[in-house]
């Protein structure tokens, strides 16, 4: 073991689990990675959430008593899902309450169904922060057009939101501008802006796999050397779009009126690929106040032999807009391969909470009493 991780989170990276089941609170798991692992945050979404519910550990006796109570599948997956978030944050708020807020942080999906309707994601992310209950929560909400509103109103409301599904540095441009919209709906409303925070979650992996797939079509020696390049080049081009940002006279009014900088995080970072290094997304990713949420083989992988030497985003932008234009210049189209990855992003994770859905609704059967 090595101590990367302890280093990694010296850089100012956040570590987060982009992982959450009932048995990983029951067990001790949980808090054996927070107080051994340096993990300071949990991720959860439609697709983590129908494994530990398809996998049946530790939700027998509460689907009972739904089943008893003759809940719709709905509600029962909203008790379900609320329950372990509410008990993740607990478990997470000494380590809110060190960082003042700033993790310690578990964050919970609207229903993806609503990924193109602004009103009700409100709506739902809402109900989410009312049902969960604790201030240590962040509500997800996809970056898709509709989204993009609907984060402005939440966080004028004063819920912190975890943005999610963020692929394109134009739309992560967007992003920014709602997060700073909401801050100001919330000072005009005269709510405590320090109480309010956001991550931007800009996905890495799947802008390799999808690209990857292009440049293995063309075969030709100048695709090849492309491999594996653009994924990262598209992250480290974020974090400039977020210094930028957060050094604007814009950002400066609301830092002094006491908000929080929205920061980057850094997700999909298990490696796809076998060919490529499995902690590539972590070593490569290193910058100040930055967060990088870790399936657990990439959390173990990166203790395991994960190489920390300092911060990897610094004095990298030229090369990385080299990287994305010689992509275009081979006729692959950047707008396109970002567009298809959020409409794929959202099918995804719709396909997972349909699917959650059928499989918690025949529980629900089989669990529910008899007549008499």
């Amino acid at each position: 073991m090595t101590d990367a991780l302890k280093r990694l989170s010296e850089e100012g990276v956040a570590i987060w689990l982009d992982d959450l089941s009932r048995k990983r609170i029951t067990s001790g798991n949980l808090a054996e990675l927070i107080d051994q692992q340096h993990v300071v945050g949990v991720t959860t979404n439609p697709t983590i959430f129908q494994k530990a519910i398809s996998s049946g550990d530790g939700y027998e006796q509460q689907l009972a008593d739904l089943a008893a109570r003759k809940v719709t599948v709905e509600e029962a997956i909203r008790m379900i899902t609320t329950a372990d978030v509410r008990d993740a944050a607990d478990i997470l708020r000494p380590v809110f309450d060190a960082t003042d807020g700033q993790d310690g942080r578990v964050s919970i999906e609207v229903d993806p169904r609503l990924a193109h309707n602004t009103r009700a994601t409100v709506a739902e992310a809402k109900q989410l922060a009312w049902l969960v209950d604790r201030p240590n929560t962040l509500i997800k909400i996809p970056a898709t057009q509709a989204g993009l509103p609907a984060i402005a109103e939440t966080i004028g409301r004063g819920i912190s939101v975890n943005v999610t599904l963020i692929f394109s540095l134009e739309r992560y441009r967007a992003v920014m501008d709602a997060y700073l919209s909401g801050l100001e709906k919330a000072r005009e409303k005269g709510l405590d802006l320090s109480k309010i925070h956001s991550v931007a979650s800009f996905f890495v992996s799947r802008v390799d796999s999808e690209i990857d797939k292009r440049l293995a079509a063309l075969g030709t020696d100048e695709a090849k050397a492309l491999r594996g390049k653009a994924a990262v080049a598209n992250a480290r081009l974020a974090y400039q779009a977020y210094e930028e940002v957060f050094s604007s006279d814009r950002w400066t009014a609301l830092e002094n009126a006491g908000a929080n900088k929205q920061r980057p995080l850094w997700a999909s970072t298990g490696v796809k690929d076998p060919a490529y290094p499995d902690t590539l997304y972590v070593t490569e990713l290193v910058a100040p106040n930055t967060v990088n949420t870790m399936p657990e083989a990439t959390l173990e992988a990166t203790e395991d032999h994960g190489e920390v030497t300092g911060d990897t985003i610094a004095g990298t932008y030229e090369q990385a807009r080299a990287d994305l234009d010689a992509l275009e210049a081979l006729g692959i189209s950047y707008d396109d391969v970002v567009q298809v990855l959020e409409d794929e992003g959202v099918d995804k994770f719709e396909a997972s909470w349909n699917d959650l859905l059928k499989s918690t609704e025949a529980e629900l059967q089989r669990l529910a009493p008899s007549e008499g």
